[in-house]
């Protein structure tokens, strides 16, 4: 299997013809967002770090669907390893105009108990992961005069949650980055928004206990768990024409948890 294929793009739809690339895409929401946007005529950069095998399986669904896709090894907390990875892709594909920060990982622990260890991967992965992207993208962006960030934040980073710290606190940390960076790009009309996904059937929430998957269902007003397609028609929405006035926005979609 190639894990590129960037000739003869015939796709149609509302982003043919734009390049966006997905960090931590070969599984949940991240792979849900890839196939969401290549539907609709992106070329799409899977970001993988621990599993080229589960990104080259959405690159293989993509292309079996007569999108285009390529996977990408890097791991995004690694600061000059996403600028080499940037300036492969520009050298390669020349633009990038959807840059979707999702790569995330949780060590849940109570606070007493939390490591040094534990805080510090999450915090790498899921805000300083997210930071070296926009970071190293957003100076084409700005060549370009246009582009769409979205940064995956989630509904443990608007309302905290106990055993959590490490990540509610990295999910805050991209709301705040989110509103930063929108203030410093809104004039070169580059749009920069947070999707916070509530409760979302993933490998990541199937880990919990039953007892704890009820509990959180009771949550939500709308009394079902979310899929990983309710938070990526979200963000072909962002990643779309139609959100080209709102940025700095943060859209929660969760059922309801948070209103």
């Amino acid at each position: 299997m190639n894990e590129a294929n960037i000739n003869g793009n015939t796709q149609t739809g509302q982003l043919a013809g734009k390049v966006a690339l997905v960090t931590g895409a070969g599984r949940g929401i991240g792979r849900a967002i890839a196939l969401a946007l290549a539907e609709q005529g992106a070329t799409v950069l899977i970001n993988y770090n621990g599993s080229r095998e589960r990104a080259l399986e959405v690159v293989a669904q993509i292309e079996q669907n007569g999108g285009l896709a390529e996977a990408l090894g890097c791991d995004v907390s690694n600061f000059s390893v996403c600028e080499k990875l940037v300036e492969e892709i520009i050298g390669k594909y020349g633009h990038v105009d959807i840059l979707v920060n999702n790569a995330g990982v949780t060590k849940d622990n109570l606070i007493l108990r939390m490591t040094e260890e534990e805080y510090d991967k999450v915090l790498d992965t899921n805000l300083k992961g997210a930071f070296n992207m926009i970071r190293h993208l957003s100076r084409y962006f700005l060549k370009q005069r246009g582009g769409k960030i979205i940064n995956i934040s989630s509904v443990s980073g608007v309302m905290g949650n106990a055993g959590q710290s490490n990540y509610s606190a990295s999910k805050a940390g991209l709301i705040g980055l989110t509103k930063s960076v929108a203030r410093e790009l809104a004039g070169k009309g580059i749009c920069v928004n947070a999707v916070a996904p509530g409760y979302i059937a993933t490998d990541m929430t199937e880990a919990l206990p039953e007892k704890a998957k009820e509990s959180l269902t009771q949550m939500i007003p709308m009394g079902r768990i979310g899929k990983p397609e309710d938070v990526a028609r979200m963000v072909v929405f962002l990643a779309g024409s139609g959100s080209d006035y709102i940025t700095g926005q943060v859209i929660c979609v969760d059922g309801g948890m948070c209103m």
